[in-house]
């Protein structure tokens, strides 16, 4: 019998992860998407591969014994991030789960287990597969030993055998080593031979088989710069050989017989996926952990409607209308389901929508109708000629706000939280992806009629979670209006001129063609500007640049990269401005123009997705459009009114989060200087830099910007100095100044992370909560994630309910006073609306007065407001 050893390199594939996926966290703030994506490559290891004997290698630590050799070994390496390195721990616990065995030594790395190991088995009675990101490892591909690199993130791998990395490379497995010699390794600060890429290193191995005939052959060797880099560099050359060795007899401390793998305890993985709040995973197990391919469910009875009479309702309905896809705008409806204390209905799309009598009870706000997604519904509804009204529960919204953390806010999920489990997922019933379709009727029905008896049997108990928590008022007055008002918003949707745009592209395109005959011209040869191999080595050997990074393929041309070497010649920067014009063509105008429908684009507003309340905006993301670059400011030229004759008339709240903070913090001096309506940076600069106003530079204010903005978001001395290119010591004097400036906030600062410690979570003005279970942690990476957290939640999410309070106050003012004024757009701290020119004036009193008397801080509220033909002219 063959034994199969299968060697992870746990640190490589948890990096990439993290990468390669979103950063999600549970409910319990616990960021998870690299322990996800290592999860899915675990289990799909243990499916394909089926090994007899299995080990997950991590590194020990950061101090190994090259750094004898090679002090500088790894130097140039970024600080791991904190959401990153707070993960390790999980999936060390995710691997005792599965009962995999792992294995970390002092002052060795992962690499040198895998090596040591991989080398013990060599015998025909075995097969190893090593698993990694990291192309270090093909120097240990054998007849018996197959190394699988992941290519892209962690979703694809290439095999490498001995006979596929002839094929790919033209090298042997040893080869490699000597490839890591010349070329040098910019991600292991490995210095190799300065000017050599892979592509100079592969032709000089291919000739002269190893790096010391390389040198025993210099003379033969063509290339004056490169015979003389050769030289140079050769003591770089030989001791990164030595570095880039794997030690394939390293003094561990196990077999490969403490390796055998037999499967794991099915409720020991449920456990740890419930806690880490895995739920796909979990859907398809019950709760002994075993694969639950079929859930049974108690048979439910309904009727099936084609003719709608008014007997029917009760006046206290649940509302499912149902949409396969998430894009309501686009989005057909399968069909409806109503649920009273009565009766049950099922009831196909077109009988409802055609309906007089549906159309009469929809609108009729006297009616109370329970929904998941008030602001999908309305949308979905009013696409249909029907302004449903009388909305006085939506699950989704009321869900969110007892637990924003939580990933899973569909009616399944929030219904088994509920103690309500009767009722499948959607992709049970419709599938996923290509193989999503509608089932048969009785099917749709049955499960629509399910999902509205979620939320009639949970409604109660939802709302009592949220009294409890005292968030009923922020769910009533706050979130049900603003989800209406959205709802309103997203269908009327914001008129375009389809010709300015079609102008903007062309001229993009003339604008990229110039640039890009600029480049050829200054590069000497016509090249895709687009491919970075094809750019490093113009850049890099062509030009003789100076080489900053390399990696795994060749050189870097990443955009931190070039904007090192902006001084150094001029194409630089017409490559960064061919990138940043490219994407603006490609993202944003070809973007936009694929989404206009007759004349306007029609957003959605995420009410129920981040944790600190803001909205977010989605296919298209309206909030993001870029405006660094004039070639993007003038993109909101194209946004326009939808009648002749009106203008676009935007309000901004200036500096919200600050004045926010010297409410919540009561500083006194920071109080004054909003009360005085300084100008807070210039304040700031002065007592920090300790100067007069008249002696604040431009450079002082920037800095001082920074610190003010960095304060509001838990800003650490690292991150400061990251952002100010200033030493983390420089950055900590600024932080520190700052603090005794301003002795209320650095009070507040101490006493919010406290009472987050002690509550478990932190709130906004209007009690948004957001929990912070991390706060307590041993972990020093998760807990001072969650002491930033708990800093800056109350002053972000505060923001975030006034301006959404704003909204719904103006625009219960403009139908009062009857304006035909219209809210078209929230973009984070900005109000955007379109009026008639002659409703300007009055526009000008009540914007401003809506928005800043929305509450009553301690510091006054400012608004600036302007108006023109275009977004972009009202500036």
């Amino acid at each position: 019998m063959t034994n199969k050893l299968v060697l992870i390199d746990g640190n490589s594939l948890i990096y990439r992860a993290f990468f390669a996926l979103p950063l999600l966290n549970n409910d319990k703030g616990v960021y998870t998407n690299a322990v996800y994506g290592f999860t899915k490559l675990i289990m799909r290891i243990l499916e394909e591969e089926k090994p007899t004997h299995l080990l997950v290698a991590f590194d020990a630590g950061k101090t190994t014994f090259r750094h004898k050799t090679y002090k500088e070994y790894k130097g140039g390496r970024q600080k791991t991030p904190p959401e990153l390195s707070e993960q390790f721990p999980l999936a060390k616990e995710l691997l005792d789960a599965f009962n995999i065995p792992h294995y970390q030594l002092e002052q060795y790395e992962a690499d040198d287990i895998i090596g040591t190991l991989a080398g013990a088995v060599n015998t025909k009675d075995w097969k190893v597969k090593v698993i990694s990101g990291d192309q270090d490892m093909l120097q240990l591909v054998s007849p018996s030993v197959t190394v699988d690199v992941t290519k892209k993130g962690i979703s694809e791998v290439e095999s490498y055998t001995p006979a596929f990395l002839q094929e790919k490379m033209g090298l042997r497995p040893e080869q490699i080593i000597d490839l890591k010699a010349l070329m040098g390794d910019s991600s292991d600060n490995i210095p190799g031979v300065r000017g050599v890429g892979i592509k100079t290193a592969t032709k000089l191995l291919g000739q002269y088989n190893t790096i010391e005939s390389v040198y025993d052959h210099l003379e033969d060797i063509s290339g004056k710069r490169l015979k003389e880099n050769l030289v140079t560099y050769q003591k770089e050359a030989f001791l990164s050989k030595q570095l880039a060795t794997i030690n394939c007899e390293s003094p561990i401390e196990l077999t490969v017989n403490d390796l055998a793998y037999n499967g794991y305890e099915s409720k020991d993985v449920f456990t740890i996926f419930k806690e880490l709040g895995f739920q796909s995973l979990l859907d398809k197990m019950d709760h002994s952990g075993s694969v639950n391919e079929e859930k049974i469910l108690q048979s439910v009875d309904y009727t099936l409607v084609e003719q709608i009479t008014s007997e029917m309702f009760t006046g206290n309905e649940t509302l499912i209308i149902e949409m396969l896809h998430e894009n309501y705008h686009q989005a057909t409806i399968e069909g409806v389901a109503i649920v009273n204390d009565a009766n049950k209905y099922f009831i196909p799309a077109a009988a409802a929508i055609n309906s007089s009598v549906f159309k009469e009870w929809a609108e009729n706000e006297r009616n109370k109708k329970y929904v998941y997604d008030a602001k999908g519904t309305v949308v979905s509804l009013l696409r249909h000629g029907i302004h449903i009204k009388g909305i006085t529960f939506d699950l989704l919204l009321a869900s969110y706000l007892i637990n924003p953390a939580e990933n899973n806010q569909d009616i399944p999920s929030i219904g088994k939280r509920m103690g309500y489990e009767e009722v499948r997922f959607d992709e049970e019933v419709y599938g996923k992806g290509a193989k999503m379709k509608v089932p048969e009727q009785p099917i749709l029905a049955e499960h629509l009629i399910r999902k509205a008896n979620t939320i009639h049997s949970v409604k109660h108990r939802v709302e009592e979670e949220l009294k409890k928590n005292e968030q009923f008022k922020l769910y009533k007055e706050l979130e049900m209006p603003l989800a209406l008002i959205l709802g309103e918003m997203e269908h009327r949707g914001v008129s375009v001129d389809r010709t300015r745009l079609d102008k903007m592209h062309v001229e993009l395109k003339e604008r990229l063609q110039t640039i890009e005959n600029k480049i050829y011209g200054l590069a000497g040869e016509t090249f895709n500007v687009n491919s970075p191999k094809q750019l490093g080595s113009i850049l890099f050997e062509k030009l003789e640049l100076p080489v900053i990074k390399k990696t795994k393929t060749g050189y870097s041309t990443a955009a931190e990269v070039l904007e090192k070497l902006e001084g150094e010649h001029e194409i630089i920067s017409q490559i960064l401005l061919y990138r940043q014009l490219g994407k603006l063509q490609s993202t944003y105008i070809e973007g936009l123009l694929k989404v206009i429908d007759e004349g306007k684009i029609h957003t959605r507003f995420n009410q129920a997705l981040t944790q600190t309340g803001r909205l977010s905006s989605t296919e298209p993301n309206l909030q993001n459009i870029p405006i660094r670059l004039e070639e993007g400011r003038k993109i909101r030229q194209a946004f326009v009114p939808s009648n002749n004759d009106w203008v676009i008339f935007a309000a901004d709240y200036s500096q919200i989060e600050l004045r926010v903070l010297a409410h919540i913090a009561e500083d006194e001096k920071l109080i004054a200087a909003f009360k005085d309506n300084l100008d807070i940076h210039t304040q700031t600069a002065m007592d920090v830099f300790h100067v007069d106003k008249n002696d604040v530079d431009a450079n002082m204010r920037r800095q001082a910007k920074a610190v003010n903005f960095g304060i509001v978001y838990g800003i650490s001395d690292y991150g400061l100095s990251q952002n100010l290119g200033i030493t983390r010591k420089e950055a900590k004097h600024f932080i520190d100044r700052y603090f005794m400036s301003y002795p209320g906030v650095k009070a507040y600062m101490d006493e919010i992370v406290q009472e987050a410690k002690h509550k478990g979570y932190v709130t906004t003005l209007m009690n948004r909560r957001r929990y912070l279970p991390e706060i307590t942690s041993r972990n020093f990476n998760q807990r001072s994630f969650a002491e930033r957290t708990a800093m800056n939640t109350p002053i972000q999410g505060s923001a975030a309910d006034i301006i959404k309070k704003a909204m719904i106050d103006l625009s219960l003012k403009l139908k009062t006073d009857k304006l035909q004024a219209k809210l078209l757009l929230q973009v984070h701290d900005e109000l955007i609306l379109e009026a008639p020119k002659d409703e300007v004036e009055k526009l000008k009193q009540i914007v401003p007065q809506m928005m800043e008397q929305t509450v009553e801080l301690m510091v006054p509220l400012k608004v600036d407001y302007a108006y023109g033909d275009s977004w972009f002219d009202a500036k």
